[in-house]
């Protein structure tokens, strides 16, 4: 819990504006702690002011969109800067400026769980790592406290950051954070920990904990979007359950409030995408929290496969983040409202675009064989007529799904006739679930001569066999097939890309069975062959420092653009079995192609290649979509003049952004140059313009310039180079 448990006592009620204590700062109130306003900008939106013992903020909350009434609405924040007190005395909703609040909770305390763990440095790359069992080692589980030291409030542009000094869990130390921003509904809460201590690795859990609990009820959706009512008053011991869209609400006479967890970077990289009860509600939580509450959990054994956990590296500022929403209507109003955070966990249409995600290991073929036998029938087998990761794709609007089948140690040995069976029905099944607003289509990890693991895509289906005898040929013709290819070196492989017009690219580069890689092979044939695409992009190893995520292959988008070959980056998945009920959305990113309409089927696809080869395209997390970005009317993967730049960017996001800025190279070094653009506001976009000189970079002539975009919750979205031709 973290809970006030400052030495001072409050003898003295002080009530100063919010102008007089900016300009007198820091101050000290009689055995109070002392409030440093010195950053504070009084003609914030957000105002504040000290009542003796407490800290009150104040702000529009209602949000762009909402009915006109709605928008209107201010929220109230009240902290308790007394010691042996609720941290949070009270949150509140008033229908305007000038109404007073009314109380929605009141004195609740937010509650972070820190579980630290030991990294395993020696193994791969050190700190780069996925194939870790964090959960199998000893570990230590610690209840943050603050121990109130010191108060600061601080503007950041239009929003309002206190600082809360004198945070503790074990040998991590720290502030605790609320950050407030106008026209927003969300509290951003942070527990910011830092350790000196090195190999460490953390999960935590979070949520709100009250030993008088105001509510009336908790609220949630079940796994299947149905409305969950639980009794607010609930003696029950806290356990975990499953919901959909990470949120979980309490709600009172006077409103509601929901808590949820950063709907990317809370999750870190699993092979599976299971929803393993990642919430928690009732009575003491953990035996740690007492009290009633609501949160978000991570169960600590995850898949129980591969479970690295987050990075913790001694020095580094770890952010906890936990995410509250205010309604003046009910728990179901609050979840609706955050779920316009992540656009319902579905990938708004863009005009001009088309959504493509690829490396899924569903093994759909395999299953249906399997199926088949078990049934005895040579028919579509029941279960399978809709598959689960059908429906569940669709249902988070992504029209184009590129597969990486047959993940296992038997398909390189596999011999021609078993393996031209299972090409031809993962070929059959692609077609017949693709739909003219929905294209499933053939892929494999074959991970096999190249070195590291990669990923094959071909225009068309295309049959080949991952051997070739040493006599062998390579190209035979099968009945009912037609070509078939047997490939048995990087040459045949090479060879079969060129004639099918294929592409193929480093899966999870530099980490897990790609450590190494492509660096290793950066000078090779097939590298710099215009069939190989590059690399592919995914938050892992995640690090709750890092405000971006998936730094690992961003930084190697750069080298490899100033390695000076066209080559790029697109969002991977990489996950197994998947079904509706998952917890699919955390882990998902998807690609926007500058594509008209969805190639059928049964006409080829490669339109789709062309887009990825020629950099026409933009990935995301979903939050954060980059509508147009260009160069001197140049967009990604286009060339542009040297010179003078005239820059065009327009983003649509819905958490507040972090930063928007370009990053260019010059073929040896890279540098970042951030944009000033106004983006405190939620639910917005932005069209901004502006010429910069000198190429934006004076003294400096880059070869190329991207576009990156990142908000408060660590979600954001990047393009593909644009070319500067001197």
């Amino acid at each position: 819990m973290v809970h006030n448990e400052s030495g001072a006592q409050s003898a003295v009620f002080c009530f100063l504006t919010a102008a007089l204590l900016a300009t007198t700062a820091p101050l000290s109130f009689a055995q109070t702690i002392p409030v440093d306003l010195s950053k504070y900008d009084v003609v914030s939106p957000i105002r504040v002011r000290q009542d003796g013992d407490t800290l009150n903020l104040r702000w529009q909350a209602g949000e762009s969109g909402e009915a006109p009434r709605a928008a209107k609405e201010h929220g109230e924040l009240i902290l308790n800067l007394a010691p042996d007190q609720p941290l949070i005395r009270r949150i509140g909703m008033a229908p305007n400026e000038s109404a007073p609040a009314k109380p929605i909770i009141q004195d609740i305390d937010p509650v972070t769980i820190l579980t630290v763990g030991e990294r395993n440095l020696e193994r791969r790359s050190g700190w780069t790592i996925f194939f870790d069992k964090v959960h199998k080692r000893p570990h230590t589980t610690h209840l943050v406290r603050l121990k109130l030291s010191s108060v600061h409030v601080e503007s950041v542009q239009r929003s309002v950051r206190v600082r809360l000094g004198g945070l503790s869990a074990g040998a991590f130390k720290g502030e605790l954070v609320f950050n407030l921003h106008p026209a927003c509904r969300l509290i951003h809460v942070e527990a910011v920990l830092s350790t000196d201590e090195d190999r460490r690795a953390i999960v935590y859990d979070a949520g709100i904990v009250s030993t008088d609990p105001a509510w009336d009820k908790t609220v949630w959706l079940d796994t299947d979007g149905g409305l969950q009512r639980a009794d607010g008053f609930d003696e029950q011991p806290a356990r975990p359950l499953s919901l959909k869209h990470r949120v979980i609400a309490v709600e009172s006479g006077n409103g509601s409030l929901g808590v949820f967890p950063a709907p990317h970077k809370y999750f870190y990289p699993l092979d599976f995408a299971n929803n393993f009860k990642f919430a928690w509600h009732g009575r003491d939580y953990r035996g740690l929290a007492k009290g009633r509450g609501i949160g978000f959990r991570q169960p600590l054994d995850g898949d129980n496969r591969y479970v690295p956990w987050f990075n913790a590296p001694p020095g580094t500022r770890q952010r906890l983040s936990a995410f509250y929403i205010i309604s003046s209507g009910s728990g179901q109003d609050a979840i609706a409202a955050a779920k316009r955070y992540t656009r319902g966990d579905t990938f708004k249409p863009l005009k001009g675009h088309r959504t493509f995600t690829s490396h899924y290991h569903v093994e759909h073929t395999l299953e249906y064989l399997k199926r088949q036998k078990e049934q005895g029938t040579s028919g579509i087998p029941e279960g399978l007529e809709e598959p689960g990761f059908v429906k569940a794709f669709k249902d988070m609007g992504v029209e184009i799904v590129h597969l990486a089948e047959f993940h296992n140690g038997r398909t390189p040995r596999l011999k021609t006739p078993e393996r031209l069976k299972q090409l031809k029905l993962m070929h059959d099944e692609c077609e017949r679930l693709s739909t003219r607003r929905f294209l499933l289509l053939p892929g494999e990890e074959p991970n096999v001569h190249l070195g590291g693991h990669w990923i094959s895509f071909f225009p068309r289906p295309v049959y080949w066999v991952l051997n070739r005898d040493q006599d062998a040929p390579f190209v035979t013709k099968h009945d009912g097939i037609g070509t078939v290819y047997h490939v048995g070196n990087a040459t045949d492989a090479l060879e079969l890309f060129k004639r099918e017009k294929g592409l193929n690219w480093t899966a999870h580069p530099r980490i897990k069975g790609s450590t190494g890689f492509p660096d290793a092979y950066a000078k090779k044939d097939y590298y710099l062959s215009d069939t190989f695409l590059g690399a592919a992009w995914k938050s892992m190893p995640a690090d709750l420092s890092d405000p971006r995520l998936g730094t690992r292959v961003l930084d190697l988008q750069d080298d490899m653009l100033n390695w000076g070959r066209k080559k790029y980056i697109l969002g991977e998945v990489d996950v197994f079995k998947i079904e509706p009920d998952y917890e699919l959305y955390g882990h998902m990113n998807v690609n926007y192609l500058r594509l008209d309409k969805i190639p059928r089927y049964r006409d080829g696809w490669q339109p789709v290649l062309d887009c990825l080869s020629d950099g026409k395209y933009f990935v995301t997390t979903g939050e954060v979509l980059i509508e147009d970005f260009t160069i001197n009317g140049k967009r990604s993967g286009e060339t542009a003049k040297a010179g003078s730049i005239d820059l065009h960017v327009e983003l649509d996001y819905t958490f507040p952004l972090e930063s928007v800025f370009l990053v260019a190279g010059d073929g040896k070094t890279t540098r970042r140059r951030p944009l000033s653009i106004d983006r405190e506001i939620a639910l917005a976009g932005i069209r901004y313009d502006k010429r910069l000189p000198k190429s934006g970079f004076p003294d400096w002539n880059p070869k190329w310039i991207r576009l990156e975009a990142w908000d408060i919750a660590g979600n954001g979205a990047f393009t593909p180079p644009v070319w500067i031709k001197d």
